[in-house]
């Protein structure tokens, strides 16, 4: 039987982690909003709710924008030239022959 061998998730950057903990309290907030406009039939309490819902979206809306202030990862120019001299160097050097 073959096994495939797992390797370990690489560890999240601190942008990664306060956007995923971001979103989980976000996403538990607007649940708890909902669950208040489902039961209630007070429409202040319904009221209060859609506000607190609205609020959220705001704060959704300017965390995506703090989380695509983190710059994406970029490779270096020595990284991209490496694989084409590799294979000038497999080739002999001239070109068009292998």
């Amino acid at each position: 039987m073959n096994q495939t061998q797992h390797t370990p998730a690489p560890p999240l950057s601190p942008a990664i982690a306060w956007r995923q903990a971001l979103q989980t309290k976000l996403m538990d907030a607007l649940d708890a909003a909902w669950a208040i406009i489902e039961r209630s039939v007070d429409p202040t309490e319904i009221r209060q709710a859609l506000d607190r819902a609205k609020a959220i979206g705001a704060i959704a809306v300017m965390g995506r924008k703090v989380a695509l202030l983190e710059p994406t990862p970029r490779t270096t120019p020595a990284k991209a030239e490496h694989a084409p001299r590799a294979l000038e160097k497999l080739k002999g050097g001239r070109r068009g022959r292998l």
